[in-house]
């Protein structure tokens, strides 16, 4: 399962702890975030009622931060990417990220950011401005 997948280091037993209590852990774990990223997140799921120690919510920071760092962000495969990878690597709204997908799978593959003009209830401008972290492969 997906447990596997993610690295062994000090801090992996906490956050398959405390966070798999509300969520696969592959949610969090999509996203690629600098240390202050990782704490605003946690913060926010504490305030929506995680469940920790601040020795293991400490932990858990350090693992993100250091398995999942924001310098390292992979790009997105327009191409191949599923509707929950386009949301996280992009930051788009499910609905903007399902219509991409639906899209995709009745015209075929995009080929440049400008092929993203013709995805309904796509907001081009914003696709436009993440094209860095968009590749065609």
């Amino acid at each position: 399962g997906w447990a596997q997948n993610m690295p062994d280091a000090p801090g992996k037993a906490e956050t398959l702890k405390v966070c798999s209590g509300c969520h696969e852990v592959t949610r969090a774990t999509s996203m690629h975030l600098d240390r202050a990223g990782w704490q605003n997140e946690m913060e926010k799921m504490i305030s929506l009622g995680a469940k920790g120690t601040p020795e293991e919510f400490e932990s858990i920071l350090n693992y993100l931060s250091k398995s999942y760092p924001a310098e390292e962000v992979p790009k997105v495969r327009i191409n191949s990417a599923r509707p929950i990878e386009l949301e996280a690597g992009l930051t788009l709204r499910r609905s903007q990220a399902a219509a991409l997908v639906a899209y995709r799978s009745k015209h075929g593959p995009f080929h440049s950011i400008e092929d993203l003009k013709n995805v309904p209830g796509l907001d081009f401008a914003y696709i436009e401005s993440k094209k860095d972290r968009i590749t065609f492969e």
